[in-house]
C-alpha cells in the first residue's frame, strides 16, 4: 500500500486502522448477511449502532447529563440555517462573533431568517488575528452567541471560550472537535460536520443542552426542528448510516490513543513541528494569522509570489503530500493536521520545507 501524506482540509485523513476495520465490514456487517448501506434504519441493528456512537460520542467528551447528541445531514452550513430557525424568535437577536469565512456565512444565513447582529469581528484585519471575546457586552434581547471555535480556511483557533452566562453559547466546531480538551459547559449547543476530525463526509454531529432545547421554534418544518430528532433519537428520517458507523470506529480509536487529552497533546506537537519551520525562515515562509490566534488543525502561509507557491505545491506532490495548496479563495499554503494525520506525516512535511527552501531561498 503506498499512502501518501495527506494535509486535506476535509474531507480529510482517517486513521488507517479504521479504514481497514471498516474495509472488512463493507460487505457483510456483523453476522447479518448484509452490508449496513442496505440495512432498513428502522432495524434493530441500525438503532444500536445509532444510539451506541451517540453514546460513545458523549464519554469521550465526558458530557454532563443534560446534554443530547443528535446525528444529522446538510454539513455545518445546514446548521447555519437551522441554528436561526430554532433559536431567532421575533423580538431576539442572534449575536455573531465573526472571525473567518465561514462564521461570516453562519451571521449571513441568520440575516434570512430574522435579526442578527455582529457581536465582535475581526475582518477588519483580514482575518489575521482572533476579536476579543474575553468581556463581551451582551443584550437582553440577545437569542444566542454564535463563534467558530476554529477556522479552516484562515488557520485561527479560540484558545479562550468566552462565558456568556444565562445567554445560550453555539459553537461550530467542524474542524477542531476531539483536538482539544475544552470545557464544554460554556456551550449550549456546539456541532461538527464530520469530515475533519470525527469521520467521512455525510453527518453532522450536533450536541444540545436540555434547557435550549426548550427553546426550538416549533412553528417551522418537523424536519427541522431539533426537538424532532432529540425525539426520534436521530431516527426520525433515513440517516447517513455508514457514515454515523464510521463516527463509532474513530471514536473508539481516539479511546485507544488515550482520548481527547492525547489527541491535544499529539496535536500540539505536530503543529510544533510545521510552525516551528516557518518561524525559522526568516521571510521565505511568512505565517499568515499571528502566533497568539494560530491554529493547530490548520497551518497556513504564504511565500513571496504566487509562482513559488505554486513551485512548492507541483513539486510537495511529487513527493508524496497532497493538500497543502490554500483555499482557493485565499490562495497560500495550508496543512490541515487533523488527529488522523500521523507524527511521521509533519516530520516529513517540515523537512520538505527545510529542503525547499534550500533550494529556493
Amino acid at each position: 500500500m503506498n499512502r501518501i501524506y495527506n494535509f486535506n482540509p476535509g474531507p480529510a485523513a482517517l486513521p488507517l486502522e479504521v479504514l481497514q476495520q471498516g474495509q472488512q465490514e463493507f460487505v457483510e456487517y456483523g453476522k447479518y448477511g448484509m452490508s449496513l448501506m442496505e440495512m432498513s434504519h428502522r432495524s434493530k441493528a441500525v438503532e444500536l449502532l445509532n444510539e451506541e456512537t451517540q453514546e460513545l460520542l458523549v464519554n469521550v467528551l465526558d458530557l454532563p447529563n443534560e446534554y443530547r447528541v443528535l446525528f444529522m445531514g446538510g454539513g455545518a452550513s445546514t446548521q447555519f440555517a437551522l441554528t436561526a430557525m430554532n433559536f431567532l424568535k421575533d423580538g431576539k437577536v442572534g449575536r455573531y462573533v465573526l472571525s473567518g469565512s465561514f462564521s461570516e456565512k453562519a451571521y449571513v444565513e441568520a440575516q434570512t431568517i430574522g435579526d442578527a447582529n455582529v457581536l465582535a469581528s475581526s475582518k477588519e484585519h483580514n482575518w489575521s488575528r482572533l476579536p476579543h471575546v474575553k468581556t463581551l457586552m451582551l443584550e437582553g434581547n440577545t437569542a444566542y452567541v454564535h463563534m467558530t471555535t476554529n477556522n479552516t480556511i484562515e488557520g485561527s483557533q479560540f484558545q479562550e471560550i468566552p462565558n456568556t452566562g444565562q445567554i445560550p453559547l453555539v459553537g461550530d466546531m467542524t474542524s477542531d472537535i476531539l483536538s482539544r480538551r475544552l470545557d464544554w459547559t460554556k456551550f449550549s449547543m456546539f456541532y461538527a460536520a464530520a469530515q475533519k476530525n470525527l469521520g467521512p463526509a455525510g453527518v453532522t454531529a450536533v450536541v444540545i443542552r436540555d434547557d435550549l432545547l426548550k427553546e426550538c421554534n416549533e412553528c417551522i418544518p418537523t424536519v427541522f426542528k431539533y426537538s424532532t430528532y432529540v425525539q426520534h433519537k436521530s431516527l426520525y428520517n433515513t440517516p447517513p448510516v455508514h457514515s454515523i458507523y464510521m463516527i463509532k470506529l474513530v471514536l473508539q480509536w481516539v479511546m485507544r490513543q488515550g482520548g481527547i487529552a492525547a489527541m491535544e497533546k499529539l496535536n500540539v506537537w505536530k503543529a510544533g513541528l510545521i510552525y516551528d519551520v516557518i518561524d525559522a525562515s526568516g521571510d521565505f515562509y511568512k505565517g499568515i494569522v499571528e502566533k497568539p490566534s494560530r491554529s493547530m488543525m490548520n497551518i497556513t502561509w504564504r511565500m513571496k509570489d504566487e509562482e513559488l507557491e505554486k513551485r512548492f505545491v507541483q513539486e510537495s506532490e511529487r513527493n508524496g503530500f497532497d493538500g497543502l495548496a490554500g483555499h482557493r479563495n485565499v490562495g497560500g499554503l495550508r496543512a490541515s493536521a487533523y488527529n488522523a494525520v500521523p507524527v511521521e506525516a509533519c516530520k516529513a512535511l517540515a523537512e520538505f520545507m527545510i529542503d525547499f527552501q534550500k533550494r529556493n531561498g
